[in-house]
């Protein structure tokens, strides 16, 4: 899978987060200086599969572009973090219309491919200007 660079404005949330995990994370990222692991967003919709807190602190630090990877649910197992919810794609899918978010750790994405990790320092992420490329996907998002 490739990992290319968006604006966190592209993608759309579908589940809340934990502040004290946002924190850890927002910790480990600032202590590395770079942006290590990238968030995976569906490919037409662009609702984050995985990276919730990920995407909160890059809105947070005002990051213009941060790493993303795109697949489609054809490419991904879903399942509920809770033993009473079933989640499927198609119930995600709503919820990124609705504009409405599941709670925290209520999706789970299995990818059958293991996904890249990249090493983008945060000082590039803020230099970095939004590319054709990534007007392109805000554009042709599809809800």
């Amino acid at each position: 899978m490739q990992v290319c660079l968006l604006s966190p404005k592209c993608l759309i949330p579908t589940e809340e987060i934990d502040p004290d995990r946002m924190a850890e994370v927002q910790a480990q990222i600032l202590c590395a200086g770079c942006w290590i692991v990238p968030i995976t967003a569906e490919k037409d919709v662009l609702c984050v599969m995985d990276g919730h807190h990920r995407l909160a602190i890059a809105h947070r630090l005002q990051l213009p572009l941060m790493s993303v990877i795109l697949p489609d649910y054809t490419a991904v197992r879903v399942e509920s973090w809770r033993p009473d919810e079933t989640i499927t794609p198609a119930g995600i899918l709503a919820m990124a219309r609705s504009g409405r978010k599941f709670p925290c750790k209520t999706t789970r994405h299995i990818f059958d491919q293991g996904l890249p990790n990249c090493n983008l320092p945060l000082e590039s992420l803020h230099l970095l200007a939004p590319t054709e490329r990534a007007a392109g996907y805000v554009k042709g998002a599809r809800l």
